[in-house]
Formats: structure tokens, C-alpha cells, sequence
């Protein structure tokens, strides 16, 4: 499958910011759902491992659409 861009109100937008957009959604409910269970007290960087998870999501969206 090839990505085509968007036309959003006559202007091109290349369809990975819209997946980038998507994956940030995701990491923010995953990282809320983490802090709420204070599964980020137990990571040696939480910043560091909430940008990992970001880059999974992102990447396993892509995957997704991609098949």
C-alpha cells in the first residue's frame, strides 16, 4: 500500500502527521493510564520510556496501515 497526502481544506497534509498526531493520543491515554497505576515510579527515566513507547505505538500504527 502506497500513502497518498490529505487535503485538508485545500492543503496538502503528508499522511505520518496525521499518524503522528494519532500516536500522541495514544501515548498520552497509555501514560495517563501508567501514572494512575504508578507504573512510572518503577522506570530508571520516564521521560526516556514514555518517548520508547511513543515510537512503538507510532511505528506498530504504521505497520497496521501500512498491511
Amino acid at each position: 500500500m502506497t500513502f497518498h497526502e490529505i487535503d485538508l481544506l485545500g492543503v496538502y497534509v503528508a499522511p505520518i502527521a496525521l499518524l503522528l498526531i494519532a500516536a500522541w493520543f495514544v501515548t498520552i491515554t497509555l501514560r495517563r493510564i501508567a501514572d494512575r497505576f504508578g507504573m512510572l515510579r518503577h522506570v530508571w527515566h520516564p521521560s526516556l520510556f514514555v518517548f520508547a513507547v511513543y515510537i512503538i505505538v507510532l511505528s506498530s500504527i504504521v505497520l497496521v496501515i501500512a498491511r
